[in-house]
């Protein structure tokens, strides 16, 4: 059961997420990049290159 690289990029972007919203204001610029990459993030094909930039972005291997 592999999860494909776009979902282990979601699911941390998802965890940071819900890390960060705790701790930040809600105008801190990384919570604004990190929301920023999620949306693209679900508006890109599994294939897309932007996929591999984001998974390094965010070191998910």
């Amino acid at each position: 059961m592999s999860d494909s690289l776009k979902e282990r990029i979601r699911a941390k972007l998802l965890r940071q997420l819900h890390e960060d919203i705790r701790d930040q204001e809600p105008d801190d610029p990384r919570l604004i990049s990190v929301e920023s990459d999620l949306d693209t993030l679900d508006s890109i094909a599994d294939d897309d290159p932007l996929v591999e930039e984001l998974a390094a972005r965010y070191l998910v291997f």
